[in-house]
């Protein structure tokens, strides 16, 4: 199978975002990464339900919702209803992770649970086969363009002996700090989607550098 690749939209052009999803929806990209930021889990506000809704509008590919919020479960409706295929949650902020991984579930999208570079994954052993994504931070969530923490190699190696020992099925997404380099070794080490937001946009080629992702 190869690499999922899932341009992160946060570093797409906001004056002019319909002509980047048309991109997206033109490239090898298999999903739309959407960063939802309140301000208070993480020091950055991004955009919210508005602006997913209309992306959803012209998206041809599914959403990647990813709340970098507190009290994600407040809003799992709502993010269902502007258009969410996958909904991704942080460990850290949820009290009760597993009603909220059920909560999701029952909205008919799929469940997604992040981790900060500093939580261990060895904290998913009881919950990892009711989980569909696990999508490591390999950069502190809140701003793009930081460069990658090494340590993330490790986390993979280990979530992917995880996952095989517990029979699920479970996907290792890796956000933050993705190129060919990190990318190429991100997926040696056993992750199957990488998030990349300034590498893709910014690039004077974006289509290519999906292209590229697709074929590590």
């Amino acid at each position: 199978m190869s690499v999922i690749v899932s341009p992160s939209l946060l570093s797409a052009d906001f004056l002019h975002l319909s002509k980047d999803i048309e991109m997206v929806n033109r490239s090898q990209a298999d999903w739309f990464h959407l960063d939802i930021m309140d301000g208070v889990f993480v020091p950055n506000i991004s955009y919210g339900l508005p602006v997913v809704s209309q992306i959803k509008k012209m998206a041809t590919k599914p959403l990647d919702v990813h709340l970098m919020i507190v009290q994600p479960e407040r809003y799992v409706e709502a993010f269902h209803k502007a258009g969410a295929d996958i909904l991704t949650v942080h460990y850290e902020a949820c009290t009760h992770l597993h009603r909220t991984i059920q909560q999701i579930k029952a909205q008919g999208m799929k469940a997604g649970v992040s981790l900060n570079p500093h939580t261990p994954v060895s904290l998913l052993e009881d919950i990892i086969k009711d989980i569909d994504v696990v999508l490591l931070m390999s950069v502190n969530p809140g701003f793009g363009g930081q460069s990658f923490i090494e340590q993330t190699i490790n986390k993979v190696d280990k979530l992917k002996k995880l996952i095989i020992e517990s029979n699920s099925h479970t996907l290792i997404e890796i956000d933050g700090g993705v190129n060919f380099e990190t990318g190429k070794r991100l997926v040696n080490a056993g992750a199957d989607a990488l998030v990349a937001g300034s590498f893709v946009f910014n690039a004077t080629d974006p289509e290519a550098n999906i292209k590229g992702l697709k074929e590590l």
